[in-house]
């Protein structure tokens, strides 16, 4: 790589035109959905309530790759592909032997990663003749990513906000309602599932698990809607390899491979999206590389929590997963990561942490804001807090090399900016940030409560 390059970009004619399904190289299937109601396998045509039909073949689809439609790529186009960036003043800093690069999620029109899979769900359901969708979102990302994407496809958009977010973030609000979107901070009145939740507790700070119930039940109630989610479902982690496939074209342009992919983890999208089409050769060809994902201390699904079956919802309205769950009655701490205030974890990213394929680790918040402030000033760019885990980790593993006097190179995905989380910022900038770590106590009362 010539020293003087700092950014490797693609034309917009070698953006990939196939997503990438990693079940298909597993060496088993993944443990089935199960049908909330019987316990038993779930029949996909129950499915058809709230999805269109071929997110629903997505999401059983055996094949290893799935051809993106014309009309999505053409959506694409307009913020894609997206830059790969050497972390050079980074490394200086570190005084690391280590390359550090960074996929740049955060040039996108949503600020983040969501458009990746937004665009398709938009474009199936308005295929199927859906007039709205209706999501979930915690930080605000998906929310906002979903609400540009209908808006392109001309679809009303309804979206069930983490009421604590609603709060912290009301930029985000505001930018899903410049685009048509209906915002609802939940949990809320608006649904029998967030009736029940406030009457039991009336200052409840919301959950994502909690919006997602509230979102299932008013798709699942009104027949000119579905459902619509930006993150843990198979068709959704299939968009987001988008990403990883773009970084494997332009690591080879420039003769490199990683070492190390690190991806933030909530639901999985993320770091799926960036590791998966590297994980591909581990799994065909052996090839060493590790792939970490990480998640926050306050909600530690991976590192703590156990791989059973579990709903996706508090109301226990989505179909049973098995994957790595601290519960679905656990209500996370109002950290500022919103989007990784997610109680379960995707049954693909679950099953390869079962096997040993992944790793994952767990921080807390102070030092996740000291590495995401260490990395806006050396590559000007302030990371939304869910990425600045990876950012996290990715310091850690330069400052290993170092120690260790070994070449490493190392690649995470900085899935968005975080211009609107400057609350966060000043929190930690102030000394007013928290470090929240949830203990094993607490997360054994939650798994007790397992269906």
């Amino acid at each position: 790589m010539r020293e003087e390059f700092y950014k490797v970009f693609l034309n917009e004619d070698e953006i990939p035109h196939s997503w990438y399904n990693i079940t298909a190289d597993l060496k088993a299937p993944l443990d089935p959905p199960l049908d909330p109601s019987t316990k038993e396998l779930i029949d996909p045509g129950k499915l058809k309530v709230i999805f269109p039909e071929e997110l629903i073949k997505q999401e059983m689809a055996t094949e290893a790759f799935v051809p993106i439609p014309e009309e999505v790529l053409e959506f694409y186009k307009q913020y894609r592909p997206t830059p790969l960036i050497r972390a050079k003043r980074l490394e200086k800093i570190l005084d690391t032997p280590a390359k550090i690069f960074y996929k740049y999620e955060g040039a996108t029109p949503s600020g983040s990663h969501k458009l990746n899979t937004a665009i398709p769900q938009a474009y199936y359901n308005k295929k199927e003749g859906i007039k709205r969708l209706a999501t979930e979102t915690g930080a605000g990302q998906w929310g906002s990513a979903l609400a540009i994407a209908c808006n392109f496809f001309g679809l009303d958009c309804t979206v069930y906000m983490v009421k604590v977010s609603y709060n912290q973030k009301p930029y985000r609000r505001i930018l899903m309602e410049t685009f048509g979107a209906k915002v609802i901070p939940s949990p809320s009145e608006f649904t029998e599932a967030g009736r029940r939740i406030l009457a039991k507790d009336p200052d409840s700070p919301g959950s994502l698990g909690i919006a997602i119930s509230e979102a299932v039940e008013d798709a699942a109630t009104h027949p000119d809607t579905n459902y619509s989610l930006g993150s843990v479902l198979n068709h959704v982690i299939l968009h987001q390899t988008i990403i990883g496939e773009e970084a494997k074209l332009q690591m080879e342009k420039i003769d490199e491979y990683p070492d190390i992919v690190i991806g933030c983890n909530g639901g999985g999208s993320n770091f799926a999206g960036i590791s998966f089409p590297f994980l591909r050769d581990k799994l065909r060809n052996g090839r060493k590389i590790r792939a970490i994902a990480v998640e926050p201390a306050a909600c530690p699904s991976l590192t703590k929590g156990e791989f059973a079956y579990d709903f996706g919802d508090v109301a226990g309205l989505t179909p049973l997963l098995k994957m790595y769950t601290v519960g679905s009655q656990f209500i996370p701490p109002s950290i500022h990561a919103g989007g990784l205030r997610y109680h379960g974890d995707s049954p693909i990213v679950s099953r390869l942490y079962k096997d040993g394929i992944i790793e994952a680790r767990a921080y807390k918040q102070r030092e996740v804001f000291e590495a995401a402030t260490l990395f806006a000033k050396s590559e000007g760019i302030i990371p939304a807090p869910e990425s600045a885990h990876a950012v996290k980790s990715a310091i850690d593993e330069a400052i290993q090399a170092r120690e260790e006097g070994v070449n490493k190179t190392i690649l995470i995905s900085l899935s968005g900016h975080g211009h609107f989380d400057l609350a966060a910022y000043e929190d930690y900038l102030s000394g007013r940030l928290e470090d929240i770590e949830i203990s094993d106590e607490d997360i054994k009362k939650t798994l007790s409560k397992l269906p």
